[in-house]
């Protein structure tokens, strides 16, 4: 590795360090349904998502609303002795990238074989208190 790319991976980690993510490895469902419940939650309060996801009928909804509580869990690691209500948490970003994809075949007629493909996907999610300006009007 050269050095431009070692000082440039050696700030990414430093930033990383002061940041609160939680990331999902793997999640055997498609990249398409778990968008829809990321993108439902994006730019929420905390409180207000975990509410949301609780009570969406949306399978993905309660694999996001285990990985919001874990990075709740590293935020309070981070701040220990503060009240999640008192700073005002929020998801920063929500990210849903393809995972690794199963490739499967399925009998059809006349001795053929349609594919099927099992897709997974890796979800980062990132949370911080963001202060609130009041705005002049």
């Amino acid at each position: 590795m050269g050095a431009r790319k070692r000082n440039r991976a050696e700030i990414i980690k430093e930033a990383r360090k002061s940041q609160y993510y939680a990331t999902l490895q793997n999640c055997p469902s498609s990249p398409r349904k778990m968008r829809l419940v990321a993108d439902m939650v994006r730019g929420m309060e905390v409180n207000k998502a975990l509410d949301v996801l609780k009570f969406s009928s949306k399978a993905a909804s309660g694999k996001i609303e285990k990985l919001l509580m874990s990075a709740i869990a590293n935020w309070q690691k981070k701040n220990e002795g503060e009240r999640i209500e008192d700073n005002e948490l929020h998801i920063t970003s929500i990210m849903v990238d393809g995972g690794r994809i199963l490739k499967r075949l399925r009998p059809a007629p006349r001795g053929r074989g349609h594919h099927i493909l099992k897709r997974s996907n890796h979800v980062t999610l990132s949370i911080d208190s963001v202060t609130v300006t009041p705005q002049n009007d």
